[in-house]
């Protein structure tokens, strides 16, 4: 008999299938390109499933809890027999992001520890322009911006082009695409009203930044660890897509883009380059609440400075995909980085 080392329920929220499932049918050769990646990606149910699995190997007592828009079953699960800890992997209710932190809140309020980031993190990182004020205040680099909340901006606003525009209140790259990078008035003017009416305000205007993209995990507490850095290579993007991780890049294996950005952990950076990552990273992490695990989106200029673009509480723990891949490089299973996470939340409970 194994050790059994507590309970835990993984908790989740999905009310609608993404559309992976369908994705099996797809025959590749009717694509009009040929796909570097395999066009059936997990769905969330088989991600989720693969979580419970590895804990169970791991010996916890492991029950899966999808929420389903269902705040009852949330009281459900902390007031009958409540575990060890929750695995929280809770990102909306009732389709509103800005309900995460609230699911995070009630946990609180039951004495529930839960993975990942408490509720103020997890606000925070969904302001975004609040979060790239107080990374300024704290003398973390991000690019200069402008948050608007309305789709008019003034002849000298004082940025420099190239520009990036994109929804303030979003994730997962949603709203990022090709023209979301702007090199004149009237292609600022043009997506500003674009984006304000599909995803309303505020929205961020921030100077974009030519060079090297870089995700860099960090995972724990006392003291957090920076992983290994993993890079994204644009070399084979086509000439009319610049070098963004677009939501298609990110999330559409039907799109030649999705097959066309890369990735390479650890990044090659020089000594000097990595400390300065690694500096900067950890600063971010702290500034922003993180707790646990995180992920930093960080570009790194042609003059090898470093910005801090998005700090990721909760990231995806996809085995393989970037938080994963890192902690995979820094020689932690896939099993044993879901144990240690849940590890400190019990220890929070303790």
């Amino acid at each position: 008999m194994g050790r059994d080392r507590g309970s835990v329920v993984v908790l989740y929220n999905s009310v609608s299938d993404e559309g992976y499932e369908d994705l099996k049918n797809v025959d590749p050769s009717t694509l009009g390109f040929t796909p570097e990646y395999d066009i059936a990606v997990a769905t969330v149910a088989e991600e989720y499933g693969a979580i419970v699995k590895s804990l169970r190997n791991e010996g916890f007592r492991v029950r899966p809890v999808n929420l389903k828009d269902d705040i009852g079953r949330l009281e459900r699960v902390v007031k009958r027999h409540p575990p060890d800890a929750v695995f929280n992997l809770v990102e909306s209710f009732h389709d509103d992001a800005d309900l995460e932190p609230a699911v995070a809140g009630f946990l609180d309020l039951y004495g529930v520890p839960y993975t990942g980031a408490a509720p103020l993190s997890l606000a925070l990182c969904r302001r975004k322009g609040l979060l790239k004020t107080l990374l300024l205040a704290y003398r973390v680099p991000t690019p200069r911006f402008h948050q608007l909340w309305k789709p008019k901006i003034g002849q000298r606003h004082g940025l420099h082009y190239p520009l990036i525009v994109k929804p303030a209140r979003e994730d997962g790259s949603a709203g990022i695409e090709a023209a979301s990078v702007v090199h004149d008035r009237a292609q600022l003017q043009a997506r500003l009203e674009m984006v304000i009416a599909e995803y309303g305000a505020p929205v961020l205007v921030e100077e974009f930044i030519e060079g090297r993209e870089l995700h860099i995990g960090i995972l724990g507490n006392d003291p957090p660890v920076v992983l290994p850095p993993l890079e994204y290579d644009f070399s084979e993007l086509p000439p009319d897509e610049p070098a963004i991780i677009s939501f298609a890049a990110k999330w559409d294996p039907l799109k030649e883009v999705f097959h066309r950005v890369g990735s390479k952990c650890p990044a090659e950076l020089s000594r000097k380059l990595l400390k300065r990552v690694q500096e900067v990273a950890l600063r971010a992490y702290r500034v922003a609440g993180c707790r646990d695990y995180a992920r930093l989106d960080i570009r790194v200029a042609q003059d090898d400075h470093v910005y801090v673009l998005e700090v990721n509480p909760n990231p995806d723990l996809t085995e393989g995909v970037s938080f994963m891949h890192s902690a995979e490089e820094a020689g932690y299973s896939f099993a044993r980085t879901l144990r240690e996470i849940v590890e400190m939340a019990m220890a929070r409970g303790r």
